[in-house]
């Protein structure tokens, strides 16, 4: 039995094969649109939940902490390459150790620098400093007086415009033979204290072998 066409309600008649035509490719289409919708929707989703699974799903394993350095074994290859005794300050085990080398900037010196529980402290020892060294290091800042720590005459500076200075604040310094010991850094008197009875037993030892 043949099929009864489709009687257009407003037309009142059976729709003609152009009008099925139509009809079908305009449905069809209105389909593959709600489709594609509904894909680019789920597709969305999708992508948000694999990206808060990387986001929060993935463990963030924390960078692992940097090896503590070993002053004395770094003291001792300088030694070895620059063919001449170095201090080895003996700083508080409370001062991190954040860099031991030998600074070629200006002249070669061999330089521990420490971090207390704030500010920073520099122990350098300038090999054949010139009288000039210390001054170009703080920027020009002048001499001025003595103190003796455990037998050892510390020249202090007067650092007026830490700016000019690299942000020094406090800086003292002492002659040991051909070389200059310079401590300098964002310190109170007592850290720099501290750190000249660091190095007075490494100091006695070059002056002895000085002589």
């Amino acid at each position: 039995m043949a099929s009864q066409q489709r009687i257009v309600a407003e037309l009142g008649r059976p729709e003609t094969p152009q009008e099925t035509a139509n009809r079908k490719a305009a449905s069809s289409h209105a389909y593959r649109s709600s489709q594609t919708a509904r894909n680019l929707i789920a597709a969305l989703l999708i992508t948000l939940v694999l990206v808060a699974i990387v986001i929060f799903g993935v463990p963030r394993g924390s960078a692992p902490e940097a090896e503590p350095i070993d002053v004395a074994a770094v003291a001792e290859s300088v030694e070895a390459a620059e063919g001449q005794s170095v201090i080895v300050p003996d700083a508080p085990d409370s001062w991190r150790v954040n860099r031991a080398y030998v600074d070629r900037n200006d002249l070669s010196a061999w330089t521990v620098v420490y971090a207390p529980t704030s500010g920073f402290v520099r122990i350098a020892q300038g090999f054949d400093a010139d009288a000039a060294w210390t001054t170009r290091v703080l920027g020009g800042a002048n001499s001025g007086d003595s103190v003796s720590i455990d037998g050892i005459t510390w020249t202090q500076y007067d650092i007026s415009d830490p700016d000019r200075a690299g942000g020094i604040t406090a800086a003292m310094s002492t002659q040991v033979g051909d070389d200059t010991v310079l401590i300098y850094g964002v310190a109170d008197d007592e850290l720099l204290l501290q750190a000249a009875e660091s190095v007075s037993e490494s100091i006695h030892q070059l002056e002895t072998e000085s002589q």
